[in-house]
């Protein structure tokens, strides 16, 4: 391709004293000519002088067409080099954490998700500085000597269980070999799966207890039709046993599956705010009333305080009885040795908040390490009482759906020998 040129205008005595150069040949052979004639003696001195300007002059009054006068200047050729300051603006587009390497694997820029992912990362140091996994260090050197985009999964468990996708990237300029590229960079990003990772893992264990669930009742009932179509067959007392058995495992399995498609309708919900408006202190009233047979059998009293004052909120008043159920339900069967359920409405005093329910048992309590897990689906610190007592193990993570789809907050506090006492905060 030919270099780019362009003419300069120059001013007539540039022109002028340009083509006299231009025919710089023609003179000096003039020259030569008058030279001899008046070596020769066949002109003067002078006479020869003043010729030879005269030529000289005509020479400088020729037309521009008979000479034409360029000079040509050489432009620098186009360099197409990356916008650093684009390619952060970029990174800061982003919503996942972002960093920009240079070919030392010194940070150049981190966006503001990377600062808040990763307070320790400066800008100027190299990246092992703050991020010393070695996968990630392997993938970034590995690209930096490649050229090519690396793609790892990082799982890291202090200061808490999290995974991360890091896709390690060059960012390549147009028309430069990458290994001899000064100024090459690498383009550092991070996408979260944690709460895929940790959805997963919770579909798996839902599976996993779902079944084993079921498994126990349905054996119990597939052994106990075997007996009675075999060697009770003919055994009224056998029979009459037998079947009131079978028919408390059939109870235990359609209260889990009950349970099971709550929490199903409670989660597919779960983003949506309730509208409706229910006059707690009814709520707990009606709650109780429905309890009352359960609670004599087991000789248990449930004592009900109301404040005085406006105890209205939003929300849904089937899943709010749940609650309201599920927790005295369970207060009067684990806590029943303590022979009194205290349930109290009363002003929440927490900004946002205004409601409190608070349910007290005075039973035998539980082990501080228990207390975070007991709202997750299936964990009992007791399976054999709690199977006993009719528990599915999802009671109290349903309570935690509805409460948060409510707006609210949970907090369950507990000690051996103390009972325990499980507090709900509703706007």
């Amino acid at each position: 391709m030919d270099e780019p040129q362009f003419h300069e205008p120059m001013s007539p005595l540039t022109v002028a004293r340009a083509r006299v150069v231009a025919q710089g040949g023609l003179l000096a052979g003039i020259l030569g000519v008058f030279a001899a004639l008046v070596l020769f003696g066949e002109i003067g001195i002078v006479a020869a002088l003043v010729s030879f300007l005269v030529v000289v002059a005509g020479v400088a009054m020729l037309p521009s067409g008979r000479i034409t006068v360029t000079r040509t200047i050489e432009l620098p050729r186009p360099e197409i080099v990356a916008d650093t300051g684009a390619v952060f603006a970029f990174a800061d587009a982003l919503a996942d954490p972002c960093l920009v390497l240079d070919r030392r694997s010194v940070v150049l820029h981190a966006n503001a998700a990377a600062g808040r992912q990763f307070p320790s990362v400066v800008r100027g140091n190299p990246i092992t500085f703050s991020l010393r996994n070695p996968q990630l260090v392997g993938a970034i050197d590995t690209a930096m000597r490649s050229g090519s985009v690396r793609s790892i999964e990082l799982h890291e468990t202090v200061p808490s269980e999290t995974w991360e996708k890091v896709l390690v990237s060059p960012l390549r300029r147009p028309g430069r070999d990458w290994l001899e590229d000064e100024d090459r960079q690498l383009v550092v990003t991070f996408q979260s799966l944690t709460e895929l990772k940790r959805v997963d893992a919770l579909r798996s264990d839902f599976i996993a207890n779902a079944s084993h669930e079921l498994r126990t009742p349905l054996a119990s009932l597939l052994g106990f039709i075997d007996t009675l179509l075999g060697p009770a067959a003919k055994d009224a007392a056998a029979r009459e046993k037998f079947l009131g058995i079978m028919r408390g495992q059939a109870e235990r399995m359609s209260k889990l599956i009950d349970d099971l498609l709550s929490l199903s309708r409670i989660e597919m919900h779960q983003h949506v705010r309730p509208t409706g408006s229910i006059d707690l202190a009814g709520l707990l009233r009606e709650v109780r009333e429905g309890l009352m047979m359960q609670a004599k059998a087991a000789d248990v009293e449930i004592r009900l305080s109301l404040f005085e004052g406006p105890s209205t909120t939003t929300g849904d008043r089937s899943q709010l009885y749940e609650v309201f159920e599920n927790l005295i339900d369970n207060a009067v069967k684990y806590g029943a040795a303590g022979k009194v359920v205290e349930v109290t409405l009363a002003p929440a005093g927490r900004p946002g908040l205004q409601h409190m329910i608070t349910v007290i048992d005075h039973g035998p309590g539980v082990e501080p390490e228990h207390v975070p897990r007991l709202t997750e689906r299936f964990y009992r610190i007791d399976a054999d009482v709690s199977r006993k007592k009719k528990g599915t193990g999802l009671g109290l993570a349903i309570v935690k759906h509805i409460v948060s789809r409510h707006r609210g907050q949970l907090s369950i506090k507990s000690k051996p020998g103390e009972g325990m006492r499980v507090d709900v905060f509703l706007p």
